[in-house]
């Protein structure tokens, strides 16, 4: 099975935006998680299958959204108002189960490589 592939990290200041993209198959809950050195990967933002209902991490309410593009098979997550605390590797996650927790890292089948985003202030 074909593993998701994230693409659109860089660096930016603070206050800037960036835009990744998680290329993906149709599973049934497809969201995005971060690691920052030394710490716990963390769920950042959720999007599921038919009904498009998302959930946030409090910490990035208001500043990411993420979104499902069908016509090119991804999965988006728009960074807007960065913040030095965002920093980090940010992964996609997807599975095809349902009734879990999403923000637990530990219950999802595939995983992409992850792709480094750093916010300098």
């Amino acid at each position: 099975q074909v593993q998701p592939v994230e693409s659109g990290g860089g660096s930016v200041q603070a206050g800037g935006t960036l835009r990744l993209s998680c290329a993906v198959l149709d599973y049934f809950i497809i969201a995005w998680f971060r690691q920052a050195p030394g710490k716990e990967r963390e769920g950042v933002a959720v999007i599921y299958r038919g009904t498009d209902d998302t959930a946030y991490a409090d910490s990035v309410k208001g500043r990411f959204t993420i979104s499902r593009d069908s016509r090119k098979n991804t999965v988006d997550l728009q960074m807007d108002s960065l913040k030095p605390e965002d920093t980090a590797v940010y992964y996609c996650a997807a599975d095809p189960r349902a009734g879990f927790a999403w923000s637990s890292p530990q219950r999802y089948q595939k995983w992409g490589q992850g792709t480094q985003v750093t916010v300098s202030s």
